[in-house]
């Protein structure tokens, strides 16, 4: 098959990447820098330059087999000034409707089959305990609003004849990078412990079981709608922090009080501290087998404990 990829160079990106060229696949990354993302990417990659707020060439998704489009800034970046909010919305919202403004100047015959476009469940919102699944209704902060834009621009393109899914993808948990980079750290020196009441509930992934859920996406011509990336067994906060304590073999006695992550952070905190117990539905009825369910297995195999 033949697949463009934009966000290549990110953490999912990368290992997306890599898995398709091992499986054969002709992956063009579209890029800003074709210089800069080179290093990052497989010699049989190839990089096309793009600028989403100027639009894409449809020359470069002509006949194409799929699209995925993991394009966005970072949402944990840095605090969330107003500039910041606009960024991360106008990066996911442009670049999407660039990648179907293109489709759309192709003619039908010419158009990719399939549109695989990321999303997050930061749709949902906060909502506690309750279990989540794709026919959950949005949210209503910063997050959920950003997620609901991008999945409207994505969704344009079934009125194209283009299959599309949006994989609401949780926290993604794997080595060099993602949540778990930024944890342990801490977490080996003694000092990881519980966030706020550490009730919240953490709907996770395997980055494996992430990259296997996108080569589904991308092949399956069954797989159409909104699909969470999420293990099928959540966890609470004080949970998965006493499952990395464990395969770390390090105390997790202290605890980040909601409040002090809310000075610090300022709205950004709501990543840390909002509960959204996502369930993976619509991967079940389509057959996917989840490598990783339990939080222990996926930590022991990433931080490299049997």
């Amino acid at each position: 098959m033949k697949v463009v990829i934009t966000g290549a160079t990110g953490f999912i990106g990368r290992e997306l990447v890599r898995r398709l060229v091992i499986n054969g696949d002709d992956v063009v990354a579209l890029t800003r820098s074709a210089e800069a993302a080179r290093p990052l990417l497989p010699a049989l990659c190839k990089c096309q330059p793009w600028n989403p707020a100027t639009g894409l060439d449809p020359a470069a998704i002509r006949a194409v087999d799929a699209i995925v489009n993991l394009a966005g800034e970072g949402v944990a970046d840095r605090r969330w000034t107003p500039a910041r909010k606009d960024a991360i919305r106008a990066s996911r919202v442009l670049s999407t409707r660039a990648l179907v403004g293109a489709i759309t100047a192709l003619p039908q015959e010419a158009r990719p089959r399939a549109l695989v476009s990321a999303s997050a469940i930061g749709y949902y919102g906060d909502r506690g305990d309750e279990p989540l699944d794709e026919g959950s209704a949005p949210g209503n902060d910063f997050l959920a609003d950003v997620c609901q834009a991008w999945e409207h621009e994505a969704f344009a393109a079934e009125r194209l004849g283009v299959r599309t899914a949006v994989v609401r993808i949780g926290v993604v948990l794997g080595k060099g990078g993602g949540a778990l980079q930024k944890m342990l750290l801490p977490f080996r020196f003694g000092l990881g412990g519980r966030l706020g009441s550490g009730r919240q509930w953490m709907s996770w992934i395997h980055v494996d079981d992430l990259v296997n859920l996108f080569v589904s996406a991308i092949g399956s011509a069954n797989t159409a709608g909104a699909v969470n990336a999420v293990a099928p067994t959540p966890v609470t906060n004080a949970a998965f922090t006493a499952a990395l304590g464990h395969v770390l073999r390090r105390p997790t006695v202290l605890a980040v009080p909601a409040v002090a992550l809310r000075l610090a952070l300022g709205e950004m905190s709501a990543i840390l501290l909002a509960s959204q117990r996502v369930l993976p539905r619509a991967a079940e009825r389509l057959r996917f087998t989840f490598r990783y369910h339990q939080i222990t297995d996926a930590l022991a195999d990433l931080c490299g404990r049997s």
